[in-house]
């Protein structure tokens, strides 16, 4: 997909499709929210986040008293929508974007940065991610995470491994392992989790790295897994154990949250926290979560925007690593 050029951007900012209407922050004039607020998903509907989002905006709708509108965005990578709204939106809590990974690895994949992760948006809670974990065909020679480093650090590039793409989460994450233990393992990327599980299951690749495609698999005893990257072992694979079991001090799940525009009025920030917060632990959106293996990844607004400081220098430091570059 076409990444969001700066000439492009600017000529998004000045479209009709510009919320140049809208009022200053509701708190300052009375009662928030007072209309219908604008989500922005940016993938296709359809998805695990897609289906947890659309949970928690009804949920949180009927807290809030006006419908929580879904508009799904998809394009440059998953950051085409956010930055519609940090472009387009006044920064008066009416407009939203689920904030994802991308969003802050993209900008330093390019020789000129398009946006500020950090300054160019009001970062307002976090919610949660996906399960990943790495898994084998079952008849592999692995039965256990140790017997492949212990393999892969005897044979130094033998070893494949897939993943849903160059520079995804679960790339970075397991180049950092890998880094840690000093080893290689050539990296084979496709263009989706279920592809990267089809060739594990072909042989075409040793280990897939990815979200929990490879769940029925496992439960169906065609593939194995030898980790989760969750903080703690996953319901689903109680056996399975953690990177951090594993000896390694990480807890991967690529977690989203919610942001708006900069400039958001703490007071507004602080109603759409305690709304989005009440959804997320609602029965209905905890079931939702479960059915997509989607963990717990709760954050306050303080938290959140400290998590987003950080992970930020963490994107920069494996970008420039791994020498990602979305330009030709």
């Amino acid at each position: 997909m076409p990444i969001l050029t700066r000439r492009g951007a600017l000529a998004l900012a000045a479209t009709g499709l510009a919320t140049t209407g809208l009022a200053a922050p509701a708190l300052a004039q009375g009662r928030f929210p007072d209309r219908p607020i604008r989500l922005v998903i940016p993938w296709p509907a359809g998805g695990s986040a897609d289906a947890q989002l659309r949970s928690l905006c009804e949920i949180a709708g009927r807290a809030l008293g006006q419908p929580v509108v879904v508009e799904n965005k998809p394009g440059a990578g998953g950051t085409l929508g956010p930055m519609t709204v940090a472009q387009q939106s006044r920064p008066d809590g009416y407009s939203l974007t689920q904030m994802h990974l991308s969003v802050l690895r993209r900008p330093w994949m390019m020789k000129t940065p398009l946006w500020d992760p950090v300054g160019d948006f009001t970062h307002i809670i976090g919610l949660t991610g996906w399960l990943f974990g790495t898994a084998v065909k079952a008849d592999s020679r692995f039965r256990t995470w140790q017997e492949m480093i212990a393999y892969a650090r005897a044979n130094p590039g033998k070893l494949t491994y897939s993943t849903s793409g160059i520079g995804t989460s679960n790339h970075i994450a397991f180049e950092t392992i890998l880094e840690q233990e000093r080893i290689e393992i050539t990296h084979v990327p496709y263009r989706g989790s279920n592809e990267g599980v089809t060739a594990a299951l072909a042989g075409q690749v040793d280990m897939v790295c990815d979200s929990s495609a490879w769940g029925p698999f496992v439960e169906a005893g065609t593939m194995r897994a030898l980790s989760v990257w969750t903080g703690e072992r996953a319901a689903r694979f109680p056996e399975v154990p953690t990177l951090k079991e594993l000896g390694y001090d990480m807890e991967v799940t690529s977690p989203y949250g919610i942001s708006g525009p900069k400039g958001m009025d703490e007071g507004v920030v602080q109603v759409l926290h305690d709304a989005a917060k009440a959804a997320l632990f609602d029965p209905e959106n905890v079931r939702i979560r479960g059915q997509f293996d989607m963990p717990l990844v709760y954050r306050s607004t303080a938290e959140y925007r400290e998590f987003i400081v950080q992970r930020v220098e963490y994107e920069k430091r494996m970008v420039k690593r791994l020498n990602l570059t979305l330009d030709s």
